[in-house]
């Protein structure tokens, strides 16, 4: 779709109405029909099935992928593996500041003292740099993971980016997820069968094991009141 600012917001707004019913493929065969190569999914590699889903609709897609430089090995180990099974390009995004330049500018373990700015350095600029180049992009957003994301739209318009963001999987729950993997055979990031239900960074302060009985993000930023990274606020 080519087009003014003004059209592709009013374009998701449409969407969003008419798309609330429809199913994820149909919903991503939507944004590959109405933005072609200009269309992202982004992915945290926590498992690849948006990645799966889009990739069914327009082989070859971009899969972006930020590397905040803070990963689990099996996190890196699952975009690999993405990468080399899947038609799909995967992108890599890394920050400006390697690790090691952040610790002496801002000091080490910025994560635990600043979790917002850690995320603002890591996570958040490099995603909107990346994104320069696309007019829309998919997340894997679900309403069920917390009441935070209970009101996700499948299609809406992102003013922060000023681009089309797009929550194909927005409706389903975990059991809906579960299914989809074990009838596709989709790669998932191998912390999920050791208890972690929502994985970041490996900092415990970022990302440590859920208790029985608290939700899927619940290990996020465990004890600080941060509940997002700031990608999707």
């Amino acid at each position: 779709m080519t087009g003014t600012t003004t059209d592709h917001r009013a374009a998701a707004e449409k969407a969003g109405r008419e798309l609330e019913e429809a199913t994820p493929q149909e919903i991503l065969q939507w944004a590959a029909d109405t933005f072609g190569k200009r269309f992202c999914v982004t992915s945290s590699m926590e498992d690849a099935v948006v990645a799966h889903l889009a990739s069914s609709v327009l082989p070859g897609v971009d899969v972006v992928f930020l590397d905040t430089g803070y990963h689990f090995a099996e996190t890196i180990g699952t975009r690999d593996a993405v990468a080399a099974t899947m038609p799909v390009n995967v992108i890599t995004l890394t920050p400006r500041l390697t690790v090691a330049e952040q610790d002496a500018e801002y000091g080490p373990n910025l994560h635990d003292r600043d979790p917002d700015l850690c995320c603002s350095l890591r996570k958040v600029e490099p995603l909107n740099r990346g994104l320069g180049g696309y007019d829309a992009w998919a997340t894997g957003l679900r309403r069920d993971e917390s009441p935070t994301r209970a009101n996700t739209p499948v299609v809406s318009w992102d003013p922060k980016r000023r681009k089309v963001k797009i929550a194909p999987i927005a409706r389903w729950t975990q059991e809906d997820v579960d299914a989809y993997v074990a009838a596709h055979g989709v790669l998932l990031n191998p912390l999920l069968w050791e208890g972690y239900t929502s994985i970041g960074c490996s900092p415990l302060s970022c990302t440590r094991k859920p208790a029985e009985g608290e939700d899927a993000r619940a290990g996020r930023w465990s004890g600080s009141g941060k509940t997002e990274c700031g990608i999707h606020l």
